[in-house]
């Protein structure tokens, strides 16, 4: 292989060394290009990668200059995974946008029981609402303690709606708030492509306490 590359990344055309391509040689990227090519080529004969063009410049300032990007960081950061670029993750894994992004948030969602599994259900219950309407609405429940879930499996007892359609997140062994969950179930809806709101539950006639404060309407928007 010529010790020049010329690579096409989703459409934005790369030259660079193949020493520079094969600097950490555990990467995917080194692989891609050790021993016999592994990739198709363009109609150019340029070695073609099926992934963001945008984004492989910065990878390839990396492996050049060990510059370590700060801008599209959560993007490069995606890129460097794919690519297996392990100095790289790690160093990106230290900004203040990925080490919040990973170590806090997704740790913390990840002593939430069933999150991304509710998170799923509760879109599959308002897109079935969705027909003829403009928007439709998911009540959730979110509790944070063992003792809450008692009251909140009380409450739900007097609510006059189907308990299947209510959507239970918790209880968690965790710092954050009730508040800073449900401000994660919007974020990643929102991520997700849905216009999406919330609300407290209003009370209803019923509640034997006070019990409705666990329980919130996710509201979406679909026109």
């Amino acid at each position: 292989m010529s010790p020049i590359v010329e690579l096409n990344v989703g459409g934005e055309v790369y030259t660079t060394m193949l020493s520079t391509l094969k600097k950490h040689p555990g990467s995917k990227l080194a692989e891609m290009f050790t021993g016999q090519p592994k990739l198709r080529t363009d109609s150019e004969g340029r070695f073609f990668i099926d992934r963001p063009g945008t984004y492989f410049k910065y990878i390839l300032e990396y492996l050049r200059s060990n510059q370590v990007p700060t801008q599209c960081i959560q993007d490069v950061y995606k890129e460097a995974l794919f690519y297996d670029i392990e100095p790289l993750v790690k160093q990106l894994e230290d900004s203040p946008q990925i080490f919040g992004e990973v170590v806090a948030r997704k740790q913390f969602l990840a002593r939430v029981p069933n999150y991304s599994e509710n998170i799923e259900l509760m879109i599959r219950i308002a897109r079935a609402e969705a027909v003829a309407s403009r928007q439709s609405s998911v009540t959730v429940c979110v509790v944070k303690t063992e003792e809450d879930v008692a009251k909140c499996h009380d409450a739900l007892s007097s609510l006059d709606m189907d308990k299947k359609s209510v959507v239970k997140f918790g209880p968690w062994k965790a710092t954050p708030s009730i508040s800073d969950l449900l401000d994660c179930i919007k974020m990643d809806i929102e991520a997700k492509g849905y216009k999406i709101s919330f609300q407290p539950h209003t009370t209803e006639k019923g509640f034997r306490f006070k019990s409705y404060i666990f329980f919130y309407k996710f509201l979406f928007t679909w026109w």
